[in-house]
């Protein structure tokens, strides 16, 4: 998915159960813990070696066993290294995927998409 390109999702919470991954050889995952002050933001990963090819998904609620935990989850992920945006602009970090896994990375307190 190139830059400008955006689909709308949902962002009814999530039930416990309820996310079906895409992985397996050479294709990974990623979730990105954030505050819920991220909630409704869409977030932008992209692979280190093409940063215009970007793929996105909203911060979602997600019920747990202890509570509300708020995250992204992307899927479908071509195993390698990827940079997730803090803004359209603006790095925030990278994250390694491999095949077959799924990655975390938690958003950092006090920063704003």
């Amino acid at each position: 998915m190139s830059v400008g390109v955006h689909h709308h999702h949902t962002l009814a919470p999530s039930g416990q159960g309820t996310v079906v991954l895409n992985i397996g050889a050479g294709i990974g995952a990623l979730v990105i813990h954030t505050p819920g002050s991220l909630h409704g933001h869409e977030i932008e990963v992209s692979p280190v070696q093409d940063l215009a090819t970007r793929t996105h998904a909203a911060v979602r609620a997600r019920y747990v066993r202890d509570g509300v935990r708020f995250s992204v989850v992307i899927d479908s992920l071509t195993a390698g290294r990827y940079v997730i945006w803090r803004d359209p602009v603006t790095p925030l970090a990278e994250v390694d995927v491999r095949g077959g896994a799924v990655a975390e990375y938690t958003w950092p307190e006090g920063v704003n998409s």
